[in-house]
C-alpha cells in the first residue's frame, strides 16, 4: 500500500524536492487545531498539491490527514539521500 501512495504522488507531477521546501510542521499546518489537516490547509503549506496527492495521502479516506497520514506523506516526498 506504501508504494502505492508513493507511486501516485510522484506521478501526479508532486515534486519531491518543491515539497520538502516548503515543508513544515503538523501543528502549523492543522491551522484550526482540529487535530486533523484539510486539504484547504495542506495547500496554504503546498501550494502545488493536488487533490490527487492529497487523496492518495488519506489513506482512511476522511477527508484529513492524521498526524501518520501527514509524517508519512513528508516522508513520501523527501529526497533520497
Amino acid at each position: 500500500m506504501k508504494k502505492i501512495v508513493l507511486t501516485s504522488l510522484f506521478a501526479l507531477g508532486l515534486s519531491g524536492a518543491a515539497f520538502a521546501q516548503a515543508a513544515t510542521d503538523f501543528a502549523t499546518v492543522d491551522a484550526d487545531i482540529s487535530g486533523g489537516v484539510t486539504f484547504a490547509e495542506a495547500q496554504v503549506a503546498w501550494p502545488d498539491l493536488t487533490q490527487e496527492a492529497f487523496t492518495a495521502a488519506d489513506t482512511d479516506g476522511n477527508g484529513e490527514l492524521s498526524v501518520e497520514e501527514y509524517n508519512a506523506l513528508l516522508a513520501s516526498a523527501a529526497p533520497a539521500q
